[in-house]
């Protein structure tokens, strides 16, 4: 079976059907990439979980001359998306202590006082609003920004060159110029006066300018797209249901649980990044060459039948298997600790101030962004 990837989704509540068929009658599919180039896709879970975690499929090779690419323009090289360890164990070393559970819990009072503010406007807004503008965007962008020491007065401007490096289908250049062109001034700036926050630490620690400034566009891109679609997704998948917000526990191991049904339940995009095979391998009896393109399917392994019984119904308390929505193995995702906490907190500020919020249009007027890396909804009209 031969398809182009990322399948097509029937609308924004559903992940793509395509799936579902792979897994049972074609766990290594090869498919066309947006750039035209192709490969393979993994969709099962055990095969997804082993390419994680597996050094002969290789997250820096993506970026060398002769490798297939997933779109026109690769990620860049240097970066903690396009490296391999020693280096890539090098380069995380240096940002891992600002996003570990200690870290995370100390921002904890910050990440209410956001969330309250930002609701606070959202109720202003109203008596109906868009929930991605007011509120599931701005949140994991203030934080990312306080963290970085970015200005968030400037997130509308990096959201644009954000969604347009991030595309799948029309990747710009020259976005990603302005980015890089906009972190170097930052970067200047606090090399001559340095302050409190990840980015004057980065410009003082000793990275070569490449390095520093790829490791902040990382950082940035990373710290707000993935975490503001999945509040938005995760809202959504709970106003479709009868108890709404009302269903949000207040605290303790039944908010957990929530949270990470909707991390399974909601993915982040359609598959891991890309990675290139360093020598042939033999995949779910599939053999797949040296200098092959292969997408391991979160999305997919994360409704895998055989290891999440009846994965397409949402169970908030579900038990078995972990989801693989932040990865696995060395590249397990950074900011997986405050993700969890920016989406526990979003929810329960919004259970706590408008446990009544409803849908304000109906499910089919939704839509995904098209074309991008992450699913994001282009809007969530709510009322109250």
């Amino acid at each position: 079976m031969s398809l182009d990837y990322p399948p097509a989704r029937a609308n924004a509540t559903e992940v793509p059907a395509a799936y579902r068929e792979l897994r049972g009658s074609c766990p290594v599919a090869h498919v066309r990439f947006p750039s035209g180039d192709h490969g393979y896709l993994v969709s099962r879970y055990e095969d997804v979980r082993r390419i994680l975690g597996d050094p002969d499929f290789s997250r820096a090779a993506t970026v060398l001359p002769e490798a297939p690419k997933l779109t026109r323009l690769p990620f860049d090289p240097g970066g903690l998306f396009t490296l391999d360890s020693p280096e890539h164990t090098r380069l995380r070393a240096l940002v891992a202590k600002e996003f570990n559970p200690r870290r995370t819990a100390a921002l904890q009072p910050l990440l209410d006082e956001a969330a309250d503010r930002l609701v606070d406007g959202l109720v202003a807004a109203g008596p109906g609003a868009d929930l991605i503008s007011h509120f599931a965007f701005p949140l994991p962008a203030f934080v990312i920004c306080e963290l970085l020491g970015v200005p968030f007065a400037d997130r509308d401007t990096f959201q644009s060159w954000s969604d347009q490096v991030l595309s799948l289908t029309a990747p710009s250049p020259e976005a990603r110029g302005a980015l890089l062109q906009y972190l170097g001034g930052l970067v200047a700036a606090k090399r001559r006066d340095p302050g409190d926050d990840l980015l004057s630490a980065l410009a003082l620690g000793g990275l070569d300018e490449r390095e520093l400034l790829t490791m902040a566009v990382t950082l940035l891109l990373a710290g707000h797209e993935t975490t503001a679609g999945v509040i938005g997704t995760s809202v959504l998948t709970l106003l479709l249901r009868p108890e709404g917000l009302r269903a949000v526990p207040s605290t303790g191991a039944a908010l957990d649980s929530l949270v990470e049904e909707l991390l399974r339940y909601n993915p982040v995009g359609d598959g891991g990044p890309l990675r290139v095979t360093l020598r042939d391998v033999e995949i779910a009896g599939t053999f797949v060459p040296r200098n092959s393109a292969v997408i391991a399917s979160i999305c997919s392994a994360d409704r895998d039948e055989s290891v999440f019984p009846d994965p397409d119904r949402f169970d908030a308390s579900r038990d078995g298997r972990p989801h693989l929505a932040f990865g696995q193995g060395p590249h397990y995702c950074l900011g997986a600790s405050l993700a969890r906490a920016e989406l526990r907190t979003a929810l329960s500020a919004l259970a706590r101030r408008v446990p009544q919020l409803r849908l304000g249009v109906p499910v089919d007027e939704l839509r995904m962004h098209s074309g991008l890396l992450v699913n994001r909804l282009v809007e969530l009209p709510v009322e109250w």
